[in-house]
């Protein structure tokens, strides 16, 4: 069922792509483990995930471990708000934060990195949807957290990540795409030439709206129901 969920969402991925005019090499499948079981998991490791991704760093302590053992090359994210006391653990289990949402926890990143003398890669999360509920920083502080994190000797700015509203109205969730994508744009600009800044990840969309994420330029989306539900 999983091998077979996962190949649905890389067919569903590659035509979406075919139909913006992109490669479907350009996009990057996380299978997000949240509730899934690690014999799950592996099932879908061995179906072809090169990527996989927890909200909870107690959850990603005692899944991320034995899977990374077994399967070398593997990457490891952290996608749920990340709380500073929570940074130090992170960085041990996984290659990538996707929910760097204030310099505050950038800092704190770099200080636990330093001590474990470590590079590690982080995303910025911008709230371009604007809900309250939602974390992420505002769009109005991107070029300031940029600049701030790009100067931390320990840390690498690799992309950004959003999330869309739960909402039926596309048009919604399309913008919340488009202003990260500008967003990323604007910082392309603004820091070209800047080794310490990168912008090759765009990591929005999620089991379902991916299609729209890739329409506006995604990179990597986050896959957990589609590939991990029993139905």
């Amino acid at each position: 069922m999983i091998k077979n969920n996962v190949m649905t969402v890389q067919s569903r991925i590659a035509q979406a792509c075919k139909a913006a005019g992109r490669e479907p090499v350009e996009v990057t499948l996380v299978a997000v483990t949240k509730f899934a079981p690690l014999e799950a998991i592996q099932e879908a490791i061995d179906a072809g995930i090169k990527h996989i991704a927890e909200n909870r760093v107690q959850e990603a302590q005692s899944k991320f471990p034995p899977l990374l053992t077994r399967n070398p090359g593997l990457s490891a994210h952290i996608i749920g708000h990340l709380q500073t006391n929570k940074a130090k653990d992170a960085i041990k289990v996984c290659s990538l934060i996707q929910s760097v949402d204030s310099l505050k926890l950038a800092n704190e990143i770099e200080k636990q990195a330093a001590k474990l003398d470590k590079t590690v890669d982080i995303l910025l999360q911008f709230n371009t949807a604007r809900e309250e509920q939602k974390f992420g920083a505002t769009p109005e502080q991107a070029y300031t957290l940029v600049e701030s994190a790009a100067q931390l000797p320990h840390v690498r700015v690799k992309g950004l990540m959003a999330m869309a509203p739960f909402t039926e109205d596309q048009g919604i969730v399309r913008k919340t795409f488009a202003d990260l994508r500008a967003i990323r744009d604007g910082i392309l600009g603004r820091f070209k030439g800047n080794p310490k800044v990168e912008m090759n990840i765009l990591s929005m969309g999620m089991s379902g709206d991916y299609k729209i994420a890739i329409e506006e330029g995604s990179t990597m989306v986050r896959v957990g129901s589609a590939i991990f539900k029993n139905g």
